[in-house]
């Protein structure tokens, strides 16, 4: 039982981290382009966006588009990973709490397993996600590598540093992964119930997966924003100190609509993509693995 276990942990563990390296490499030039107008007072439209992508490429070539990939990389392998697997393990538990266990969870519980998911992988990796989204913003003279812009913001602005913009990420992590995992797996119950096939096709896991990533970016993303110019506030001029001062000058600076949600558009775009590739990974990753191992316990 107890090896079971922790082959079902490690699993989730590797499946969870190939997910979100595929998903976020596939994203990463539109990824940083998002951030880039997040972070600025420029204001977005699909023409400005693919400007600034044919821009970049001219002048800095193809791969600058992947510039901070690889912190994203360090950040979105552990992310991904912790996340999907302790989403596995919330759903166990709240099943058994709720006297679910081996059934589908009831609504509720499928939101709370999937923010509580969410909120655990931001806690544990959030300094990755600052130091990435530095790299993103800056160019490549001004930090070297993902080593060099931590000894920098240590040194320069302080250790706290690496936390700013923790709550916003936090508050926003909440909708965002509580609704993504709950409208996933909802569409997976529901393609059940209604086909009476037990796994949906490849292509249907990436609609549902699409879907969850629309409705869970678009309800948590003015706090994307809001985190985006906490975490970059060093190094494009600015001082926020707290959420409801960052929106107050975001909303003075630029309105509502344009600067809370300035490139959402965008996202609806990346983020299906991005989501519906990871929840799709993550699941042919498992049904692979169980496949595997019990062919190996059948050889035996």
């Amino acid at each position: 039982q107890e090896t079971r276990e922790k082959k079902k942990v490690l699993n989730s563990l590797m499946s969870g981290a190939l997910a979100g390296a595929v998903a976020k490499t596939a994203v990463a030039p539109l990824d940083r382009t998002k951030i880039m107008f997040q972070v600025s007072s420029k204001r977005f439209s699909a023409k400005e966006a693919y400007r600034l992508i044919y821009r970049t490429y001219l002048n800095e070539g193809l791969w600058s588009l992947w510039r901070g990939n690889s912190a994203t990389m360090v950040r979105v392998i552990p992310y991904a990973a912790i996340q999907f697997c302790a989403h596995e393990e919330y759903k166990q538990l709240l099943g058994s709490y709720y006297g679910f266990q081996g059934k589908a969870l009831t609504p509720f519980p499928r939101f709370i397993a999937g923010s509580l998911a969410g909120t655990t992988a931001a806690m544990l990796t959030y300094p990755l996600d600052m130091v990435r989204a530095r790299m993103a913003v800056t160019p490549k003279e001004m930090y070297s590598n993902i080593v060099h812009v931590f000894i920098r913001i240590s040194r320069e602005e302080g250790l706290k540093t690496l936390y700013r913009g923790f709550t916003p990420t936090i508050i926003g992590v909440i909708p965002y992964a509580g609704l993504s995992f709950f409208t996933y797996e909802t569409l997976k119950k529901l393609h059940a119930d209604h086909s009476g096939k037990l796994q949906p096709s490849p292509p249907e896991r990436l609609l549902f997966g699409a879907c969850a990533g629309l409705i869970g970016q678009s309800a948590s993303y003015p706090l994307d924003v809001v985190r985006r110019r906490m975490q970059t506030a060093g190094v494009m001029g600015h001082t926020y100190s707290s959420i409801l001062l960052t929106m107050q000058e975001i909303i003075r600076e630029e309105g509502l609509i344009r600067g809370l949600y300035k490139g959402l558009s965008m996202n609806w775009v990346k983020g299906p993509i991005a989501v519906g590739i990871s929840f799709t990974t993550f699941d042919l990753m498992q049904i692979l693995l169980r496949k595997l191992q019990h062919s190996s316990n059948v050889e035996r």
